[in-house]
């Protein structure tokens, strides 16, 4: 079986079979099929689509590709996945929050794709942590913390860390079909009881509209649910940064703020709601009022903090303050207004030029450059007042981007209407059986 047949085969509109599917998969990952031949493959399924049936295929052919994690003890295993949005750093929070109630999280992350911050990235932004565990670094990590980031290991998925890494150069980010693998493929490779997906939509995200958003959330809950995961799924608006903070080590700053009880308000209350749904579905909560009471009160008296501290400890790093960041400069309106609309792709092309991004696979990023955001759609505003810092190395850097952000800051003459920042697709109120 040739390759380039099944290349050219899905490239004239056909499905594949599950054995053409794990052929392709095999291939990739034992190096038989290169990584050209791939990205013409990966090309294809983003302008034809893939049908359900080859999805799940897909997804199976992944995680088939390596291990999958074992269960430690009685402990109900849970985690969340973001699609990746500007500024999103909730994982950073929810994942030492949910451990603090008897749940494990083996959360498995990515890098950045396209104009978005990987959790990993912005992770290693601090000194000395390791994203690279084995198999019994993590279960070594559940057991004293209850939680762990880190990326797929060698044995874990290995075609999702091949493939993820590919989709990022070849403009082949946006495709349900492959997101939805790569994510599910992850996930379900973590062995979980129970999973909240937080699907994101808007010019800073990589589903641009909220019907593709739906359209994606329900492709990853059908192969949560086929697999027996409990999985729920709710939207979030991203057409403007989550949070003020934009850039890897300035997002592991205001992580800090929401794990200490402060911070953004936005940032926050998302995380809240995403842990919220968890702690319900596994019986932890009786409903999702409780539920949020129970996980404030958790970074209010400094419990959370501490145990992001574990964590990061036990992957090697250390953080007991903020990290170093770049000096900022300050980005003004040039006219008088309301913020009418931001541009989250023109902000990420921002940023990458800025050297917070990858432009290729394996371009090494500055963790400390970045955009702090303060003002917000519907804001007013008054020329010569400030927009944004640009965190930047030198002040020439600054200079460079100011085109961009013109064009993705637009100030109006009349206020917005403003849109709720998440909706759920689903009613969270009945909780998981434990098993």
């Amino acid at each position: 079986m040739l390759a380039s047949v099944l290349i050219a085969k899905k490239r004239d509109g056909g499905e594949l079979t599950q054995s053409e599917i794990e052929f392709l998969i095999e291939g990739y990952v034992d190096e038989s099929i290169p990584d050209y031949q791939m990205s013409a493959w990966a090309m294809a399924v983003y302008l034809r689509g893939m049908s359900p049936f080859e999805i799940e295929c897909l997804t199976d052919a992944m995680i088939a590709s390596g291990v999958t994690m074992p269960k430690l003890d009685n402990a109900l295993r849970v985690d969340k996945h973001s699609t990746g949005g500007l500024g999103d750093k909730t994982s950073l929070i929810l994942a030492p929050l949910l451990s603090l109630f008897d749940l494990h999280v083996p959360m498995i992350s990515g890098r950045g794709l396209g104009i978005t911050g990987g959790t990993l990235d912005k992770l290693e932004a601090i000194p000395g942590f390791r994203t690279d565990l084995t198999q019994p670094e993590i279960d070594s990590a559940l057991d004293r913390v209850g939680c762990v980031i880190t990326g797929a290991t060698k044995e874990l998925v290995p075609a999702d860390r091949k493939l993820y890494a590919l989709r990022d150069v070849t403009a082949t980010v946006p495709s349900i079909p492959l997101i939805t693998a790569s994510i599910m493929s992850k996930k379900l490779a973590e062995s979980l009881d129970s999973l909240v997906l937080d699907v994101k939509w808007g010019t800073g995200a990589f589903m641009q509209d909220r019907d593709s958003a739906i359209a994606l959330a329900q492709s990853l809950k059908r192969i949560g649910t086929r697999m027996g995961v409990s999985t729920r799924a709710l939207l979030s608006d991203m057409n403007q940064p989550l949070g003020k903070m934009v850039g890897n080590g300035l997002e592991v700053n205001e992580s800090i703020e929401i794990l200490q009880g402060n911070g953004p308000e936005d940032a926050s209350s998302l995380t809240i709601e995403l842990a919220a749904i968890l702690l319900v579905d596994t019986g932890k909560a009786s409903n999702l009022i409780e539920a949020r009471s129970k996980l404030l009160a958790k970074l209010k008296d400094g419990s959370a903090w501490e145990r992001f501290q574990q964590m990061v400890s036990i992957q090697g790093g250390s953080i007991e303050r903020p990290l170093a960041v770049s000096h900022p400069f300050p980005f003004l309106a040039n006219r008088s207004g309301w913020i009418e609309s931001i541009d989250g792709q023109l902000l990420g092309q921002a940023i990458i030029s800025l050297g917070g991004g990858r432009r290729i696979a394996g371009e090494k990023i500055d963790p400390t450059v970045g955009l702090e955001m303060n003002c917000r759609i519907g804001d007013p505003i008054r020329s010569g007042d400030l927009i944004l810092n640009v965190f930047a190395r030198k002040e020439s850097d600054s200079i460079k981007v100011q085109s961009l952000l013109h064009s993705a800051i637009r100030i109006g003459d009349n206020a917005p209407s403003l849109r709720p920042l998440f909706e759920p697709l689903d009613s969270f109120d009945q909780p998981l059986q434990a098993k």
